[in-house]
C-alpha cells in the first residue's frame, strides 16, 4: 500500500475515534451530576475513615467562578475517553490488521475485542484503589490544619490515576500486537524480562500520582503479570510461525545436542560425515 494511502487510513480511523470521543463526552455531560457523585466518593470515603482515627478537617472547594465549568468540560472529556475506549482501540487495532496474515489476524481479532475490557479492567482498578491513596498522603495534614482540596487538583489526580491504570493494563496487549507485526519476537522479550520488570516498576512509580509504594505496586504487579502472559502467547505465536514455515526452533535445542548440519565430507574417508575432523 503506498504512503498516501496509508495516511489516508489513518487520517478515517483517527476521525471515527474522535467522532466516538465526542459522542461519549455528551453523553457524559448529560450524566455530569451521577459522575461527579462518583469521582468525589474516594475522598468522602477516605476523609470518613480518617476523621475515626484522627481530627482532620478537610474540604473539596472551587476557587474562582469560571472553575464548574472547566471541571465540567474535564469530566466530560474524560468520560467520553473511557466510554469511547472500545471504539477507539478498535480503530487503532483496524489500522494494524492490514499488514497482518490471515492467521495473525484471527489472533488480533481475539485481542482487538478484549482492548476494550482491558482499559476499563485499569480504570476499575485505579478507582478501587483511589480510596487508600487519598488516606494516605491527607493523613501527612498537620494537626489543627484545615487542608482545603481544590476540586480541579482533586480531579486531575483522580482522571490521572485513573487514566494511568487503563494506559498501562492495554501496554501488554500492545506488545502482542507488535509480535504479530513481526516487530518484536518472543526471544527478545525473554532475553530483556528482567529489565522489562524493571522498567514495569519504575514506570509504576512515576506514572502514579501518589507517592506511596502500595498504589505502586497495584500497578506494577498486574502490569508485571500481563507482560508474562502476552510473552507466552508471543511465543506460541512465534512457534506457530516456524511450524507454518517448517523452520527449526532452535531456542528449542540444547547446548549439548549435535546440529543438523553435516560437515563436508572426505571421498578417501568412509566415516560419517558428521565425525570427520574439519580440515
Amino acid at each position: 500500500m503506498p504512503l498516501v494511502e496509508h495516511l489516508r487510513e489513518l487520517r478515517n480511523r483517527l476521525v471515527k475515534a474522535v467522532l466516538a470521543i465526542v459522542a461519549m463526552m455528551v453523553v457524559a455531560w448529560i450524566f455530569y451530576d451521577p459522575l461527579f457523585a462518583l469521582l468525589t466518593e474516594p475522598f468522602e470515603s477516605s476523609i470518613e475513615a480518617l476523621a475515626a482515627e484522627r481530627d482532620i478537617d478537610a474540604t473539596l472547594t472551587l476557587a474562582g467562578p469560571a472553575d464548574p465549568f472547566t471541571l465540567q468540560i474535564k469530566i466530560a472529556l474524560v468520560g467520553g475517553v473511557v466510554l469511547s475506549s472500545p471504539v477507539w482501540l478498535y480503530q487503532l487495532w483496524a489500522f494494524v490488521v492490514p499488514g497482518l496474515h490471515r492467521q495473525e489476524r484471527r489472533w488480533s481479532m481475539v485481542f482487538g475485542a478484549i482492548a476494550g475490557p482491558l482499559f476499563i479492567a485499569g480504570v476499575l482498578l485505579g478507582f478501587l484503589i483511589l480510596p487508600k491513596a487519598i488516606e494516605i498522603l491527607i493523613s501527612f495534614t498537620p494537626a489543627d490544619v484545615s487542608n482545603l482540596v481544590q476540586v480541579d487538583r482533586y480531579l486531575s489526580f483522580v482522571l490521572r490515576m485513573l487514566l494511568v491504570f487503563g494506559i498501562a493494563f492495554e501496554i501488554p496487549l500492545f506488545v502482542v500486537l507488535l509480535n504479530l507485526a513481526g516487530v518484536v519476537s518472543s526471544a527478545s522479550l525473554a532475553r530483556y524480562r528482567a529489565w522489562i520488570v524493571i522498567g514495569t516498576f519504575v514506570f509504576a512509580a512515576v506514572a502514579t500520582p501518589s507517592t506511596d509504594p502500595i498504589t505502586m505496586l497495584f500497578l506494577a504487579l498486574p502490569m508485571t503479570g500481563l507482560f508474562l502472559v502476552s510473552e507466552l502467547i508471543a511465543r506460541l505465536v512465534d512457534r506457530s510461525r516456524r511450524r507454518r514455515s517448517g523452520e527449526p526452533d532452535y531456542a528449542a535445542l540444547s547446548d549439548d545436542e549435535t546440529s543438523a548440519l553435516a560437515l563436508p565430507r572426505d571421498p578417501d574417508d568412509e566415516r560419517p560425515s558428521s565425525l570427520q575432523e574439519p580440515d
